[in-house]
């Protein structure tokens, strides 16, 4: 198989929008259509090969070489750090990485106050980083489940987490307070890979960078 190129695909909307992108450059995987519990696809003809993976894992097999490319949320790569060449952004699923917590308790209080606060999160190196830029120690909890439970419950009265409408936030009650990043899915490449199969990888970053600037330029 050292001759295919092999994707790492989060499960999902974002293996969607990646297969539909990958589309308009001729990367495709007919083996892919319709319900599947397969974990692994492959398109012998083109040398394609697709990884059905969570998505918090992404980078985990693209670093060690199990895939030569991944897609994977910019929010996964700051909290992991893991050592791999990023060279796009792929420009879709926008959301933005935000601290919040109750409405109530904004109103009491302003949070360039705080110096020492809990937080629940999924993403405890980027909040404990966040934090300690702005000089305020934080008590990290970190959680896996729903995140904007916490504050209900007592558990912590602020959040760090994902949000898209943030309609979550306001149905229990809470308020973003501050953005810690914008996040999007990337495009990541082992570093390996990108120098043992070249020539191949590297057409697929530009025809993929011309297909994003195409569709931005009409977008605007």
């Amino acid at each position: 198989m050292s001759d295919f190129i092999t994707f790492a695909l989060p499960k999902g909307r974002i293996m969607q929008d990646s297969m539909e992108l990958f589309g308009k450059i001729g990367i495709t995987c007919p083996e892919m259509a319709g319900d599947s519990r397969k974990l692994v696809f492959e398109n012998r003809e083109s040398k394609f090969r697709f990884m059905a993976v969570r998505a918090t894992d992404v980078p985990t097999y693209v670093e060690y070489g199990c895939a030569d490319i991944g897609v994977v949320g910019k929010d996964t790569l700051l909290e992991q750090g893991k050592d791999l060449y990023e060279p796009l952004d792929l420009k879709f699923g926008y959301c933005r990485l935000m601290v919040a917590e109750p409405k109530a308790l904004l109103e009491e209080e302003d949070p360039s106050s705080w110096s020492n606060i809990r937080v629940a999160t999924k993403y405890p190196n980027i909040t404990e980083r966040y934090f300690a830029e702005r000089g305020v120690q934080v008590e990290l909890i970190k959680l896996y489940g729903s995140i904007e439970l916490a504050p209900l419950v007592g558990l912590a009265e602020r959040i760090v987490d994902l949000v898209s409408t943030g309609a979550t936030l306001r149905d229990n009650g809470m308020v973003e307070v501050e953005t810690i990043a914008e996040i999007t899915s990337r495009l990541i490449v082992n570093r390996a890979s990108l120098k043992t199969k070249h020539q191949r990888i590297s057409r697929i970053i530009t025809d993929l960078e011309k297909v994003i600037g195409d569709e931005v330029t009409i977008s605007g």
